[in-house]
């Protein structure tokens, strides 16, 4: 439970970066996220989320044996 409470928290500092340092960009994007096509989100959230996997099972895998 430990780990999943650090990831959680390590996504919110993650989130919080650009909103912090790039407000103004920010609102800028949200405004054209409904311009792109929903197959184009679909798979840019797909990757992200197996760069997520790959990254903790590096992780975890490098922690429990180094």
């Amino acid at each position: 439970m430990s780990l999943f409470l650090a990831a959680l928290g390590l996504m919110m500092v993650f989130e919080g970066i650009p909103y912090f340092c790039f407000p103004t960009q920010v609102k800028s994007f949200a405004r054209r996220i409904p311009e792109v096509p929903d197959n184009t989100l679909r798979m840019i959230g797909f990757v992200l989320m197996l760069i997520g996997l790959l990254i903790v099972y590096f992780g975890r895998s490098l922690t429990e044996n180094g």
